[in-house]
């Protein structure tokens, strides 16, 4: 999700070879498939006809899609503004690592999305006693994935809160893309700190995240939008370039929680999670 004050209001490394399955506890109280039916409904009849840009999230690994508005795909990070970091519980996107299903959640985009298959060990999935990233009333717990959303854009912006960092009064259209990082929580401090995961540095003139992994897949790229659960039944009007890595990083807890405690981002608990798109009409082809 990206969350933006313009357009909506706050919608917004491999492990051992003796593993235990990093599945996280998923809540019993999922609504019924009937009213996600009706939501993906709702969103199909709210778009149809009216010009929306293809959406996000979507299913990495499945190519098709027909939405016909095409807009180009941004520069490289390297040529933009790293201007917002943020994370959603569970991944928004299915694919490559993260394929299996947390369940249809509460209808409001908790406890939804996808889950990690990577494997943690016994000694990394044992609990830690503090609360994490538990700002909205809900701790992350190890075992647990999340979705990193490294936000950037072509304005002359500097990293801060919300969407609204992304834009300038001079560049009130820039191009904007999200580079996406599912990861699973362990209790682990030889695991990657999220400290330095999130790390934002000036490199030649722009604002950049450079510990973004580069060993976690090529990344998927394809035309799409902003995410989060406010967009289950309407369309996002912004227009995204993603690029999403198919493999799952792991990351200590304990950095993840001393990362809510105070960053620039204002970012203190995990958001929720969007519908996946599946409507072709509203999915781009990706072309790799």
């Amino acid at each position: 999700m990206i969350k933006t004050a313009v357009f909506v209001k706050c919608a917004c490394v491999i492990g051992l070879s003796t593993l235990a399955v990093t599945s996280a506890v998923v809540s019993a109280k999922n609504v019924s498939d009937s009213i996600v039916a009706e939501q993906r409904e709702a969103l199909d009849k709210n778009t149809l006809g009216k010009g929306f840009g293809p959406q996000s999230p979507r299913d990495i690994d499945q190519n098709y899609g027909t939405n016909l508005r095409s807009f180009g795909m941004a520069p490289s990070r390297s040529e933009l503004n790293l201007c917002n970091i943020h994370f959603h519980k569970n991944a928004e996107h299915k694919g490559g690592e993260f394929t299996t299903y947390a369940g249809n959640g509460d209808g409001k985009g908790h406890h939804t999305g996808y889950l990690s298959e990577r494997k943690l060990s016994a000694a990394q999935l044992q609990p830690v006693k503090s609360k994490i990233c538990a700002a909205k009333g809900e701790s992350l717990k190890v075992g647990d994935t999340l979705e990193v959303h490294f936000v950037y854009s072509s304005a002359q912006v500097t990293p801060g809160p919300t969407l609204g960092a992304c834009l300038a009064q001079s560049t009130m259209n820039p191009a904007l893309r999200v580079e996406g990082q599912v990861i699973v929580l362990a209790n682990d401090k030889d695991a990657i700190n999220f400290a330095q995961l999130a790390n934002v540095e000036q490199v030649n003139g722009y604002y950049q995240a450079p510990n973004i992994p580069t060993n976690t897949g090529i990344p998927i790229e394809y035309l799409g939008s902003t995410t989060g659960p406010a967009y289950n039944e309407k369309a996002s009007p912004l227009q995204v370039s993603w690029s999403v890595r198919p493999h799952v990083a792991v990351v200590d807890i304990n950095s993840v929680g001393k990362w809510c405690d105070e960053n620039v981002f204002n970012e203190d608990h995990a958001h929720g999670v969007r519908n996946l798109v599946q409507n072709p009409k509203l999915l781009s082809p990706i072309s790799q």
